[in-house]
């Protein structure tokens, strides 16, 4: 070669293979956005599984805890949807409850008749827990980890 050049042989295999790293990485991420909210789901049903009370008596969780367990059906309403996609390379998944009242039991609020709810928080304690116990941050780290060995 003259002039000072310079030649690069393999590009293209390189291209091809930093590409399919890339895929691999993106299913890997995926995949443990999709556990990471499955693993929230089963921290927030057990966060709403700390007591329990029979039907028609008045709630003995405190304002500031969970709310109290009585049918069931806030902790069934808890689903997760997604992953689904969020720009470039990046997934999202929302985890939450369906029933109705799941909302002004985690935030408090005024509910029927003008009846003030006390905050019962359930979901964000429950996600802080996992992020404090880095359990999120180990779920992406082996997904990478096994998506860069291949």
């Amino acid at each position: 070669m003259s002039g000072g050049g310079v030649q690069i042989i393999g590009l293209a295999r390189l291209n091809a293979e930093l590409k399919a790293i890339e895929a691999s990485v993106h299913r890997a991420t995926r995949k443990a956005t999709a556990h990471s909210a499955h693993l929230a789901e089963a921290a927030i049903k057990q966060m709403l599984s700390t007591s329990s009370h029979p039907k028609n008596t008045p709630t003995p969780s405190a304002p500031g805890e969970p709310p109290s367990l009585i049918t069931g059906t806030l902790r069934r309403s808890i689903k997760v949807v997604g992953p689904i996609p969020a720009g470039y390379g990046r997934w999202m998944a929302e985890v939450g409850p369906t029933a109705v009242y799941g909302r002004i039991q985690e935030l408090g609020g005024t509910a029927g008749l003008g009846y003030e709810l006390p905050p019962r928080p359930y979901v964000m304690p429950a996600y802080e827990a996992l992020v404090a116990g880095g359990a999120i941050a180990r779920t992406y780290q082996a997904a990478w980890r096994a998506a860069l060995a291949h």
